[in-house]
């Protein structure tokens, strides 16, 4: 993209830390340029392995110039310059759910309500079903790769070729692979905490969904829940919590044909939202 090659030296190089990739906002104002003065990111795309940071970088292109959806995120151009791969994509104001979440607890106080919550995963979920439909497997949903809009509207982004917790025990990728990273995803959305934490600090790193499935499994779910979602103080929110939980459980499966297709779990997270799904109805 000619446009952002010829300003690359004007970048205001804001960085943001998100995995292995620097990012840079830049605004477009010039009438020559995005005339819809829209605010982008330019994601300099970095790794050891050329070959495979080289097959990401197609991949998001032709996903991304073929597929448009509401809760993917917007492309807008791409370059490779000085041997360094770039694409362009909208700015979300409110980043990624990871650092969103994050912040929330750095912070000690809860800004996202249950029902927030709740249309961020059917946001996700919108996404990867219509990503399914037309036989994309995104291979790296995770909290990182979810961006929130200043409405928090959720919207998917790293459509990238990756190794996720299936694939390194000598698993093919599949849909449900996907499938089992949306889990995950779900049960940080009803605890605010990350994919791997520590109970104390400086102890061993623990994995959310081994432990949700053990409080799930011991009825203690009470103690994954983020107390700030009004758990103890509005009756409708332990069943809600209760059914996403079971709903993450389901995704989780081993064997993976044991998960729901990603419309099924679709369809059941609205169910929830709706009041009309609860615990004892999932799948």
């Amino acid at each position: 993209m000619g446009s952002i090659r010829a300003n690359l030296t004007e970048f205001r190089r804001k960085k943001r830390s998100l995995g292995s990739a620097r990012r840079w906002r830049q605004t477009w104002q010039s009438p020559s340029k995005l005339r819809d003065g829209c605010e982008i990111i330019i994601e300099r795309v970095s790794s050891n392995d050329k070959r495979q940071i080289f097959q990401q970088f197609l991949n998001e292109i032709l996903v991304s110039n073929i597929l448009h959806h509401k809760n993917l995120v917007t492309f807008r151009g791409y370059a490779f310059h000085h041997e360094k791969f770039l694409v362009a994509h909208e700015y979300l104001s409110n980043g990624t759910l990871a650092a969103y979440l994050e912040c929330e607890i750095q912070h000690n106080k809860c800004t996202l309500p249950l029902l927030t919550r709740m249309e961020i995963a059917i946001d996700i979920a919108n996404a990867l079903s219509y990503l399914h439909k037309h036989g994309i497997i995104h291979h790296n949903i995770n909290s990182s790769n979810i961006l929130l809009d200043k409405s928090m509207c959720a919207k998917v982004a790293g459509l990238h070729l990756s190794v996720n917790k299936e694939t390194s025990r000598g698993c093919r990728v599949s849909y449900r692979s996907d499938v089992y990273s949306f889990g995950a995803v779900l049960f940080e959305l009803i605890s605010s905490k990350p994919a791997f934490w520590r109970e104390v600090p400086h102890g061993e790193a623990v994995g959310l969904a081994k432990f949700a499935i053990i409080k799930l499994l011991n009825n203690t779910l009470k103690e994954l829940v983020d107390p700030d979602i009004g758990y103890d103080s509005d009756k409708d929110v332990p069943e809600m919590v209760t059914a996403v939980a079971e709903l993450a459980f389901q995704c989780i499966q081993c064997p993976k044909e044991l998960r729901p297709s990603m419309k099924q779990v679709l369809e059941t997270l609205e169910g929830i939202k709706k009041g009309t799904w609860g615990f004892n109805q999932i799948i």
